[in-house]
């Protein structure tokens, strides 16, 4: 049985699996793709903490991808991309077909299964601006040479796929904050989940017979305290905190302030119909039609606030990787960005460095300076 959902993200309803329930609180993570420098640090953080067992070499509930011929597993989206057929906006309103109601004839949702050999290369397309087909061939698309980073985690769904296509019931989303986990108790090693998640984040492991996948640091998450990629993360170009639905957004929320009030952060395939609760700051380098079938129709004007010289949202921006504390709300006063956490300040940066320039000749000393960014 099937109920007719909505989906904020599409500005429509939709079908989906189970009544439309969503938690008391929903976590979510911003990435800023302009900062990425794919150091994998974030991916080495995760995979050293949750995924260093048997079974789970080759999982990497973190990874980064360069865009647009980097994939892990190889091809997640343009298999799907292509099973879906066109994707079709009216306006800011998406007017296609998601992943419900599209499966194959007995199948609830369509999915792709990939091979156990596209799991093996998560590094494929690593730098890759063109990619090598064969000897002196190579394969370029319409535009300008670029590539940027794509770093992926879970998206703790609102509408997750693979919830939606466990048989045993065994996957559920958390009241309390909108985490997606799986029953290991529950689970039989169906695969189902692993089909149904369109973005691949759901993973077996041929050695305990069960799925597993990100669970979001929650016993850190429970503390108050980031989650692993987060917190690790070199380039600052991440922040993990709450977000409300469009009609509840705060402007001193950092999320609601990213997503619904500058509209600066979009969602990653959309068109999917999950409602993903990972948001990227699209790279502003990259061909439009590109980014929109990757992020939606609201590329173009993410990318135009984001140049801008909004000094709230750059000192937003500044809080990225300032603490190890899930900052819950923030204001931009007097030169400063700060944050806060249940009310209390717990970190304060300034909007704009400081920039000292030494003089060439410090007589004092009697010694010669060059000034060096």
């Amino acid at each position: 049985m099937s109920h007719k959902v909505y989906n904020w993200q599409l500005k429509s309803d939709m079908i989906y699996k189970y009544e439309e329930s969503r938690p008391k609180k929903q976590i979510a993570w911003v990435f800023d793709t302009n900062k990425c420098i794919a150091c994998q640090t974030c991916t080495m953080a995760c995979k050293t903490t949750w995924t260093c067992g048997k079974g789970e070499e080759y999982m990497f509930w973190n990874n980064v991808e360069s865009r647009p011929y980097g994939f892990y597993p190889l091809g997640w989206d343009v298999k799907l991309l292509e099973k879906l057929g066109k994707q079709e906006w009216d306006g800011d309103k998406y007017v296609g077909r998601t992943i419900f109601g599209s499966g194959e004839e007995g199948e609830e949702l369509a999915g792709i299964t990939p091979e156990d050999r596209d799991w093996a290369h998560p590094n494929i397309g690593e730098d890759e601006v063109t990619a090598q087909i064969e000897d002196g061939a190579y394969f370029g698309l319409p535009h300008m040479s670029w590539m940027f980073y794509l770093a992926r985690i879970c998206n703790h769904c609102t509408y997750p796929g693979c919830l939606a296509a466990c048989p045993r019931k065994a996957i559920y989303k958390r009241k309390e904050d909108g985490i997606v986990l799986i029953d290991q108790e529950r689970c039989r090693g169906y695969r189902k989940c692993v089909k149904g998640c369109p973005y691949k984040k759901a993973m077996f492991n041929l050695m305990t017979g069960r799925s597993e996948k990100c669970i979001a640091c929650y016993p850190a998450l429970e503390k108050g305290i980031k989650t692993r990629c987060v917190e690790n993360c070199i380039g600052k170009i991440r922040i993990v905190s709450w977000l409300s639905t469009p009609d509840k957004a705060r402007e001193d929320a950092p999320l609601d302030y990213l997503v619904h009030i500058k509209k600066v952060a979009l969602p990653l395939y959309p068109q999917f119909g999950t409602e993903p609760n990972v948001y990227y700051i699209p790279p502003i380098h990259v061909d439009a039609k590109y980014l929109k079938q990757m992020f939606g129709p609201g590329v173009e004007d993410a990318i135009k606030t984001y140049r801008g010289n909004d000094e709230t949202l750059v000192g937003l921006i500044k809080l990225f990787g300032s603490t190890d504390r899930i900052i819950e709300t923030f204001k931009v006063e007097n030169g400063n960005a700060i944050g806060f956490s249940n009310g209390e300040e717990i970190v304060r940066v300034p909007v704009k460095e400081p920039v000292i320039i030494r003089e060439f000749h410090d007589e004092k000393l009697d010694v010669y300076r060059h000034s060096v960014t």
